[in-house]
């Protein structure tokens, strides 16, 4: 197997099989040589097929060769020379003429006057590559002084605000898959029930050694009321839950354990006991918290009309002359 041709009908015939396994194989997004390890021996096997059958055609023609008359192998060897010869030829030329180097039978043309110690110094010409290589950088130069220099096709700063527009607008589509990525800032109030169901699964499993089942209260305050000890609304809930309790003490953090998602699922499902009955309820701890982002209630206009009145009453009845018996 000592022919270029073999070689290239090995590869080509590898790669056809890669195309076929890459279609035929079911592997989702990946590639089927990962989903699939098996494929691996697949491929082996067709390239060990392929060997033999090179192998048995060179085989083959060595037999033929040899069966040949002198006059006729040496007319096939003639045949077979010049083919080689011709092979690539037309490579083997657009190399020699990129280095533009002389033969080693021609360098007596371009030795210099210098000899360093025996060393003699060739005047070679630079290899045309790098020359026209060097020719496009300055014909770039010419068209990037032009473009961002003399007619402000646009600037590094104009770029830059472009990529970071189009990131936050990624950044915001996958988070709207990615729950994950929930942290103290961006959680929001769950109400789904498939996510109020995982938060409740989580409190049965963790909390209620101190909580109690209801949310009472035990070890731990009781969630049922309005007074909180560090804080009510989801973003408070969640961070207690995260960081654990106040100066190391009452309540580990869980962030070591629950996922962040599942920490906004158990903070919005015990969100949902406030105001109902537990039955023993623990006395209440901390203040009532009240949601500053929470809409203020007008007073009735009735109610304010009221105290407007009473409020004239009371000037009037001090401008008023007095009686002084």
């Amino acid at each position: 197997m000592r022919s270029t041709a073999s070689y290239i009908r090995i590869i080509v015939f590898l790669l056809i099989t890669y195309i076929l396994i890459e279609l035929t194989v079911e592997s989702g997004d990946q590639s089927a040589f990962i989903a699939q390890p098996l494929t691996w021996l697949i491929l082996g096997m067709v390239l060990l097929f392929i060997i033999a059958i090179e192998i048995s055609l060179e085989a083959l023609k060595t037999i033929l060769f040899r069966s040949l008359k002198p006059e006729a192998q040496e007319r096939y060897l003639l045949v077979e020379k010049t083919k080689k010869d011709k092979q690539f030829r037309w490579a083997k030329d657009t190399y020699l003429k990129l280095l533009d180097s002389k033969p080693v039978e021609e360098e007596e043309e371009i030795i210099l006057d210098h000899n360093y110690d025996g060393i003699k110094e060739l005047d070679n010409n630079l290899p045309p590559w790098w020359v026209y290589g060097f020719y496009a950088t300055i014909i770039f130069g010419v068209i990037y002084l032009a473009r961002f220099h003399v007619f402000n096709d646009y600037t590094q700063t104009e770029e830059y605000e472009t990529e970071v527009a189009e990131a936050k607008i990624a950044i915001e589509e996958y988070k709207k898959t990615a729950k994950d990525l929930v942290d103290v800032n961006t959680v929001t109030l769950l109400t789904d029930a498939s996510d109020l169901s995982a938060g409740k699964a989580i409190f049965t499993t963790n909390c209620v050694a101190c909580h109690k089942a209801d949310g009472g209260g035990g070890i731990g305050p009781n969630l049922t009321d309005e007074y909180w000890i560090l804080g009510g609304g989801i973003k408070n809930v969640f961070r207690t839950i995260s960081e654990g309790g106040r100066d190391g003490k009452g309540m580990v953090a869980w962030k070591q354990t629950l996922k962040p998602v599942e920490m906004a699922q158990v903070a919005s499902y015990l969100l949902t006991l406030v105001g109902t009955t537990p039955a023993e309820p623990k006395e209440a701890q901390g203040e009532i918290w009240i949601d500053p982002d929470a809409p203020k209630e007008e007073a009735p206009k009735e109610e304010i009309q009221e105290t407007v009145s009473d409020s004239t009453a009371v000037v009037m009845s001090l401008d008023s002359p007095r009686d002084d018996k």
